[in-house]
């Protein structure tokens, strides 16, 4: 039996229509097919609306248009995320993120990951940074900040 470092973090490389985001798998309550949210009037394009789950609303935002991009066509490889609200803005727990495919389990730990200062990006937004692995450079999200905004557009609904 092969023992398990405990300097590695199983994590999941998120599809984005040109981008790919890297998260704790611990943080993904599920990966659902898509289905059109049901908008809310007024909402900025990156949120999308929410979608029944498990019971409760969940919003959805796309990604890509929080950071100032297009909103991706749906397409038939196109799913939905679901992740563990972590700083307790979110009243339904959760919240969904748009995905061009299904996302990729992969164990990180320091001979794989390396930060990429390549790109810098603003204080205010929906990206930590980008890191190196081996021939990806994945973004690590701010869901905390995400989580905020989302909560502002919900709560001025």
């Amino acid at each position: 039996m092969s023992e398990v470092s405990t300097h590695e973090l199983y994590s999941l490389l998120v599809p984005l229509a040109h981008e790919r985001l890297i998260v704790p798998r611990a943080c993904v309550a599920e990966v659902v097919t898509w289905q059109a949210p049901e908008t809310m009037h007024g909402a900025p394009p990156w949120y999308l609306g929410t979608i029944r789950w498990s019971g409760r609303p969940v919003p959805v935002v796309a990604f890509e248009a929080a950071c100032g991009q297009a909103v991706p066509t749906p397409g038939t490889r196109t799913r939905i995320v679901i992740f563990v609200a972590l700083s307790g803005a979110l009243s339904s727990g959760y919240f969904g993120v748009m995905t061009q495919g299904f996302p990729q389990l992969v164990r990180l730990n320091a001979d794989v990951v390396k930060a990429d200062p390549s790109r810098s990006f603003g204080e205010r937004g929906p990206i930590l940074c980008q890191v190196q692995m081996l021939n990806e450079s994945p973004l690590i999200p701010d869901f905390a900040w995400m989580e905020q905004m989302i909560s502002e557009e919900t709560c001025a609904a």
